[in-house]
């Protein structure tokens, strides 16, 4: 009978495992991160800016008044509430004093300077009836018990008119008191005209205007 031998491994002898892909096992498991396009965040920050300053200048046309408000604490609906209540004739807008400075800068309202500082709404204003344009935003103050967001400044006919100043703004006379009074002192005694020249130029200006149309009126415009 045929013996079979059996051999078996030494227990010296080891069987070694190797990856099919040497590198896999040190080939590092992270995802590449790139930086933000940062460039570009910038070129749209700079396009805003421009915008709001061209919107800006926009405003200046045919402006009567520039106020600033003081826009801290207002929430979007008091503001959009606000907006409202404004007539067609005026226009509120937010923006940076600095966009705002850089749109008046080398104009007449360049006298807004002492109101960059703080945060700001501005009210501009396309009609000579001041007070009118005013007395909303009094409403809607008094409405809201705003007393902290007052006005902090303004400018007309290139005057600054700071917010203890704003009462001159507020009791104008409207343009159809001027023109009565302009005509009243026309058709009355000389003293009358000689009182209405000494009012401011504006006045004068106003009464004049409202004098000759009503002479081409009564010519029937020839």
């Amino acid at each position: 009978m045929d013996t079979t031998l059996l051999t078996f491994p030494s227990s010296k002898t080891f069987i070694q495992f190797r990856p099919s892909n040497p590198f896999l096992l040190s080939k590092p498991t992270y995802k590449p991160t790139f930086p933000r396009p940062i460039f570009i965040k910038s070129a749209i920050s700079r396009t805003k800016k421009e915008q709001t300053v061209e919107t800006v200048k926009s405003q200046l046309e045919n402006c009567y008044l520039i106020a600033a408000i003081k826009y801290t604490g207002l929430t979007v609906k008091q503001f959009q509430d606000l907006r409202r209540s404004l007539p067609e004739t005026s226009k509120l807008i937010v923006a940076k004093n600095t966009l705002v400075y850089k749109a008046v800068v080398g104009t007449p309202w360049e006298a807004l300077e002492p109101c960059m500082k703080g945060m700001n709404a501005w009210l501009f204003v396309h009609s000579e009836e001041i007070p009118e344009a005013i007395k909303p935003y009094r409403a809607f103050q008094r409405e809201k018990k705003l007393d902290g967001n007052d006005f902090t400044g303004a400018v007309f006919e290139g005057k600054f008119y700071g917010p203890s100043d704003f009462k001159q703004l507020e009791t104008m006379p409207s343009r159809a008191e001027i023109y009565a009074k302009v005509l009243g002192s026309l058709q009355g005694p000389a003293i009358g005209l000689v009182g209405t020249l000494q009012a401011p130029a504006r006045d004068v200006i106003m009464v004049l205007k409202a004098y000759v149309k009503k002479l081409e009126e009564e010519s029937g415009g020839q």
